[in-house]
């Protein structure tokens, strides 16, 4: 009835609807593109708001039109690469191609087939992902294997759409099979099927409309990722688990982004080694949150968040919370009149463009706090809370197209746990922020450049510390995990339990021989020293892979 009710209400709001936009899919590298040009134009009246992505491609459009600092060719080159990626919402002449693939193929650069008209805009093109690699640890050569198809467009310039189908079988580096075989799932995926033995099989569909129920409204709903912030990580909401059916109103206007997002969540999904159950219906959960976006001066921005997790009805978790839907009361003030049962999250993100080329960034969630027990300094439990600190460097030390990223991020024991599946902050069986739960600090290093046009280097350092619980104890890193059942009231510490400080290292080189064609090699390192030797590894990881329209996978847990 919710379901029918909601889409009663859509089908109303979308009579009056002005001219739309779909949303670019969710990849660092290509969002690395895009907020390069949000910095070295150091203009936020120009600028995107860019701590919730994904970002309206309309909108990309009209920050790229805008760039002044366009010095150098690779930068041209980018600058028209996201053009012609969106030409739907500039002009499809710039991007013809010379010679289409039997007159009626790759008319365009960006698409195998297009049609555009006054009322009817469509895009369609293939999705391919093989892979094929070696790793020291691995019982099978690691491989990845996904097809499948990308469809956007838009109808009469109301409705936008937006469908992606990817079918993959896939061998991963020995970690990430550890990671599935403890946890039960594939790490950013839903349902998956054991694939030989050591594969997975997992089908991955994303899909949503959008509207703009006014100039300044727009609206979207469908089954998709959203991600909080201006970093490499979300301590607030990432795009780590599997995707989720949601309905998302953003409004903008003047220096001001206020997003509402309503999302289903599946509580938990039983698994056993032949992958996920099939046949039960998992139980069911519910996120509301939204974020308030303001551009205080013309280089600082600073967001505010706020989330509730709740469960209503029986054991499927199929009843929403109406008060929760107002999209503009304060969440906690209705968590508390409801009885306080939900799990709430306060949080607050900002970026300073301090000067051209330069940007800090940061992130602060209080899951719950008591300020007397924190100056007691007794390690209290309760006092549950994640911090981010970072920055980016733009045309770093004066070379051009060379930008430096640093990060730390840092989570205090059995923040985002709660009383149950059904109130803790996960998707899936997976964080819905930082892929090692809580209990840890890690710091980053990211160097990207661009010596060619076409050619893009990328090297990723990852440092982090973190615990992991005992045999039969809860110390506060598993998120999964009753917080009730805890070892300990007082005396906890970052990083308590099983210590383990782990290396990541990822090496990549991309280089795009068609739009949206690329060919990759990368080179992982990962080393884990545990305090159980049973935990302790060293992956050398080598990869060759051929990507059309998909982003690399990001192995970086």
């Amino acid at each position: 009835m919710n379901r029918i009710i909601l889409f009663l209400w859509l089908v109303v709001i979308t009579t009056t609807t002005h001219a739309q936009s779909i949303y670019a899919p969710l990849n660092a590298d290509y969002y690395q593109l895009i907020d390069r040009t949000d910095v070295l134009n150091q203009d936020f009246s120009r600028s995107l708001h860019t701590s919730f992505k994904p970002y309206r491609a309309q909108d990309i459009v009209a920050a790229v039109d805008s760039a002044s600092f366009l010095t150098s060719s690779q930068d041209q080159f980018n600058n028209s690469y996201l053009k012609t990626d969106h030409w739907e919402y500039g002009a499809e002449g710039e991007t013809k191609s010379k010679r289409p693939f039997l007159k009626k193929f790759y008319q365009t650069r960006a698409d195998f087939l297009h049609i555009n008209t006054k009322d009817f805009k469509l895009r369609v093109n293939p999705i391919l992902y093989l892979s094929a690699g070696r790793d020291n640890n691995s019982g099978s050569a690691p491989f990845i294997n996904t097809r499948g198809a990308l469809i956007r467009g838009s109808i009469d310039n109301k409705i936008g759409f937006y469908s992606s189908i990817e079918e993959s079988q896939a061998v991963f580096p020995s970690y990430v099979q550890d990671y599935i075989g403890e946890r039960g799932v594939v790490p950013n995926e839903a349902f998956w099927k054991k694939f030989g033995d050591h594969g997975v099989d997992f089908f991955t569909a994303r899909g949503y409309f959008t509207f703009n129920a006014s100039k300044h409204i727009m609206m979207q709903f469908g089954y998709d990722k959203n991600f909080v912030g201006n970093g490499y990580r979300s301590l607030l909401l990432s795009d780590f688990s599997a995707p989720s059916t949601f309905l998302k109103i953003q409004t903008k206007i003047w220096r001001i982004q206020y997003t509402n997002l309503y999302t289903e969540l599946v509580a938990d999904a039983p698994f056993s080694s032949f992958g996920s159950n099939g046949t039960d219906e998992f139980p069911k959960k519910f996120l509301t949150a939204h974020h308030l976006s303001v551009n205080v001066t013309d280089n600082f921005n600073i967001g505010i968040f706020e989330a509730i997790i709740f469960n209503r009805g029986d054991s499927t978790g199929t009843a929403l919370e109406w008060n929760y839907m107002n999209p503009i009361i304060f969440y906690r003030s209705i968590e508390q009149y409801t009885g306080s049962p939900d799990n709430a999250f306060f949080g607050m993100d900002w970026k300073w463009n301090i000067t051209k080329g330069l940007q800090f960034y940061g992130q602060a969630l209080l899951d719950e706090l008591v300020v007397g027990e924190l100056k007691a300094g007794n390690g209290w439990w309760g006092n549950k809370f994640s911090i981010q600190a970072g920055g980016k460097y733009y045309n770093a030390f004066g070379v051009s197209n060379l930008d430096l990223q640093v990060e730390y991020n840092v989570s205090r024991p059995f923040t985002y746990s709660h009383e149950s599946i059904f109130t803790n902050y996960a998707h899936y069986r997976q964080p819905l922020a930082h892929p090692l739960g809580s209990n840890f600090k890690e710091a980053i290093f990211i160097a990207r450049y661009q010596p060619i046009n076409k050619l893009y280097l990328t090297g990723k350092f990852i440092a982090s510390q973190y615990g992991t619980d005992p045999l039969d104890q809860n110390i506060g890193s598993d998120i999964l995990k009753n917080y009730n059942s805890r070892t300990q009231e007082y005396g906890n510490s970052l990083g308590q339990g099983v210590s383990n400080d782990q290396l990541f290292a990822d090496l990549t080189a991309s280089y795009m021989i068609k739009h949206n064609f690329f060919i990759d090699l990368r080179h992982i390192y990962r080393k884990r020293d545990s305090a159980d030797p049973s935990l302790t590894s060293i992956t050398n990881f080598t990869s060759l892979a051929i990507r059309v329209n998909v982003a690399a996978r990001d192995l970086g847990y």
